[in-house]
């Protein structure tokens, strides 16, 4: 069993960074793909960005390549997101998902969800 606890949402103007923390328990981090997804109000739950159990492998959404990096340490069973050149369409509860199949942007392949974290870029 994994539980996965988001923090460091908030409210940001546009331009500006946050870094998303995701605290999980369990012995077996080191073995999980990590992934944050993300959902806008009346919108679907979309992938953001993933990152492989080593660390080695990283994957982003389009949207936002380039502006938000992915990283892991294992040795504190946490994953981050660094969200920096924030957009308004960036608002979003933002989740933290490990996945026992390898590093996926599929929803479905992710066993395990924390209960989201709120961002809202004003402009």
């Amino acid at each position: 069993q994994v539980q996965l606890v988001e923090s460091g949402g908030g409210l940001v103007q546009a331009g500006g960074s946050l870094r998303l923390s995701c605290a999980t328990s369990g012995r077996t981090f080191r073995s999980y793909a990590m992934g944050w997804f993300r959902q806008a109000p009346g919108k679907e739950r979309e992938f953001a960005a993933a990152i492989s159990s080593s660390g080695s492998s990283t994957y982003y959404a389009d949207s936002v390549k380039g502006r938000f990096t992915i990283s892991r340490g294992n040795a504190m069973n946490a994953v981050y997101l660094q969200m920096n050149s924030l957009k308004p369409e960036d608002t979003a509860v933002y989740y933290c998902a490990a996945s026992s199949l390898g590093i996926a942007t599929i929803r479905a392949e992710y066993n395990y969800w924390g209960q989201g974290t709120q961002v809202t870029v004003s402009s």
